[in-house]
């Protein structure tokens, strides 16, 4: 608009050069006040049109950043944490409101209404969990020894007496972030440097595994015990484009050292030049035979081995399990059931970040075999019966 004033300003009069020295000679000064205010007005309408180029760039930019958010990695670089007062007010406001249980929530709603649902949930939740441990005939797949392994994914706040369960690709970033707060490392989560987080050298957090026999054992007897699950088949899709597509935390061994092991015992077609492909991960992840190279590869494993195998859910005894899919009603519950909602409050959850996504998922199995996505469910079934998430017959049939 400021163009077209312009272009039509220009178009009416010439170009106008003046000598200002000359001017207030020759002209009179009505003339010459004329002429000012004349070239005033171009500049101004010259500067509008350059505010108004520079705020819609400005527009358009935050439109694309937001229009192509990956919604697998909001956990490593979310909104600030910050640490709150919650008012009595505030607590007060918990309204009722009608629903079965396990019915999809409505992401953004006010996280009070669901308080009053929570304890249901949560108690069918450990219920189930109770029950499948309790099934001789899926002994196999539930319980493990809690080895060292497991207690080294096992972090320790002793100041607020909690421990957190790490189960990588499950947007535990966050809960680390909480816990390094409490712990007093930092002062306020902005404080953390995103390098810092995932260093347990500099981040404060101990592990489990660290403390001695008899400390471990009181540990476990008597603090707040949590961790967070997903659907298994979504988690794993979630830890091949982290690792092995994107990389954003520039973890090169993936890529030059565990991806190459893989190819060459997995790949079929052994002409393929491309890196690892999903259907190479599958292949890996459902063979029985897995672990010789689960030892090769250490650690890094954690990324995409069984809950069972990271938190032992049958040998220890967890206060709270939270699903990533009702994370937005889960995370406040588990941060009053912790006794620390008084001292802080979980990030905004991007809308939809936390949905199962059937379509994302049946996109990565489509070039799967059959035989292959039973191998893979016959390795995690544990973990869906355990969670209560369903068998996916979409894939397997």
């Amino acid at each position: 608009m400021f163009y077209y004033l312009y272009k039509r300003q220009l178009l009416r009069k010439p170009p106008v050069h003046i000598n200002f020295s000359v001017a207030f000679q020759k002209q009179e000064p009505t003339e010459v006040i004329w002429l000012i205010s004349d070239i005033m007005h171009h500049r101004w309408l010259l500067l509008a049109a350059c505010f108004w180029v520079i705020f819609m760039f400005m527009v358009a930019s935050k439109f694309i950043t937001l229009t192509f958010k990956d919604p697998d990695v909001y956990g490593a670089k979310q909104e600030p944490l910050i640490l709150t007062a919650i008012t009595e007010i505030e607590k007060g406001q918990v309204t009722k409101e009608k629903r079965l249980p396990g019915e999809p929530q409505t992401i953004g709603r006010a996280l009070s209404e669901d308080l009053v649902h929570q304890p249901l949930v949560h108690m069918e939740r450990l219920e189930l969990l109770r029950n499948v441990c309790q099934d001789a005939s899926l002994k196999n797949l539930t319980h493990t020894t809690v080895s060292k392994f497991v207690l080294d994914r096992i972090f320790v706040c002793d100041k607020h007496k909690i421990l957190f369960c790490q189960t990588p690709k499950v947007g535990n970033t966050q809960w680390k972030k909480v816990l390094i707060v409490l712990n007093g490392a930092f002062s306020s989560i902005e404080n953390i440097p995103e390098n810092v987080v995932h260093d347990h050298e500099k981040n404060g957090l101990p592990r489990l595994s660290s403390f001695s026999d008899s400390e471990i054992q009181k540990r476990l007897k008597l603090y707040f015990k949590f961790f967070i699950v997903r659907d298994p088949f979504e988690r794993l899709i979630s830890a091949f484009k982290d690792k092995f597509v994107h990389n954003p935390r520039f973890e090169p061994w993936y890529r030059h050292e565990i991806a190459p092991g893989i190819i060459r015992k997995y790949r079929k077609d052994r002409t393929e030049t491309r890196g690892l492909q999903f259907e190479d991960f599958v292949r890996y992840l459902g063979d029985p035979n897995h672990r010789w190279l689960d030892l090769q590869f250490g650690d890094h494993i954690i990324h995409w081995v069984t809950y069972v195998e990271l938190c032992a859910p049958c040998e220890i005894t967890y206060s709270v399990i939270g699903h990533h899919e009702t994370l937005e009603e889960d995370a406040p519950y588990i941060l009053k059931e912790a006794g620390i909602d008084h001292l802080v409050s979980y990030p905004t959850i991007p809308p939809g970040i936390t949905v199962y996504n059937k379509t994302k998922v049946k996109r990565y199995f489509s070039g799967i075999s059959k035989r292959d996505v039973r191998r893979l469910y016959a390795r995690f079934e544990g973990d869906f019966n355990l969670f209560g998430y369903q068998e996916p017959d979409f894939l397997l049939n």
